[in-house]
């Protein structure tokens, strides 16, 4: 259950799709001058360095964020993602892929407050040096969907919730549902963006179907896939689900999407989803 390392996967395919949903939800955050907060339940080591053993090992990032590096004429929101991957990157080289942490920590003004939590014994101190001395952020060694209930609502009574487990086992789908119907008890008002790897489809369909009966409202759904469905060991696709987007997120993916499907599918086999799962 703690065996998952992100860096085997980071700029990955999924990250790119999860990390632009993550910046346009943060850039709309940051449009008002109030203060907002953001909670991270699953950070990682927060930095990766994509010429490690880790990162090497696939090379899942180059039908990532390496296929995207050099390329012109990009859709307005990859474009916004790549600029803030660089500023990451002393040169033009890719050497550097930021995580969750250090992508909401690049957006945070001197008000704003982030809390990370990571359950993985070495990657909790990797993720603390990764930080330093911000006292913006609170890093805490503990599970994050256990931990996120109490900080909810928070004071500044604006901000997101990422939630990217690993699932790495089947209970993580209903332990996830569970946790995210407590937390928009609490906060109702609150940004919530999960993200969801496609391995086996029918555990999707399940979270899906699930969250249209939950009663919450204003539920969007995005995915990206790089090959078809398949019985097969490995991830073909990802989504993020986001409870109380920005209002411009879907018309933004509807660029955004079929330019990466088409960019980073598998011989032709990209595909997409766009989704209203429920309205508002």
């Amino acid at each position: 259950m703690l065996s998952y390392r992100h860096s085997f996967h980071a700029g990955n395919f999924a990250d790119v799709l999860k990390h632009i949903v993550l910046i346009k939800i943060l850039e709309h955050l940051r449009k008002k001058d109030k203060p907002f907060c953001c909670i991270d339940t699953h950070a990682g080591p927060g930095d990766y360095k994509l010429t490690s053993d880790y990162a090497l090992k696939n090379k899942e990032f180059e039908n990532g964020i390496a296929r995207l590096w050099q390329q012109d004429n990009l859709p307005d929101s990859v474009a916004c993602y790549i600029n803030v991957i660089k500023s990451f990157n002393g040169s033009d080289a890719l050497n550097r892929y930021p995580g969750s942490p250090l992508i909401i920590r690049h957006f945070l003004r001197t008000h704003d407050r982030l809390f990370l939590h990571e359950l993985h014994s070495t990657e909790i101190d990797l993720l603390k040096t990764a930080i330093g001395n911000d006292r913006r952020i609170k890093v805490a060694y503990t599970d994050g969907l256990k931990a996120v209930i109490s900080l909810l609502p928070p004071v500044q009574h604006r901000g997101m919730v990422l939630i990217d487990p690993s699932y790495e086992i089947k209970s993580d789908y209903p332990l996830v549902l569970d946790t995210l119907l407590q937390m928009y008890k609490r906060f109702p008002i609150g940004t919530y963006a999960l993200w969801y790897p496609v391995v086996d489809r029918s555990r999707n369909q399940y979270l899906e179907k699930a969250l249209k009966t939950s009663g919450i409202k204003n539920i969007q759904l995005f995915e990206l896939g790089i090959t078809a469905d398949t019985q097969e060991h490995g991830m073909t696709a990802s989504g993020m689900i986001v409870i109380n987007p920005p209002w411009t997120l879907a018309n933004e993916l509807q660029q955004t999407l079929p330019w990466l499907a088409s960019t980073l599918g598998l011989e032709g086999a990209g595909h997409y989803r766009i989704e209203t799962l429920v309205n508002e």
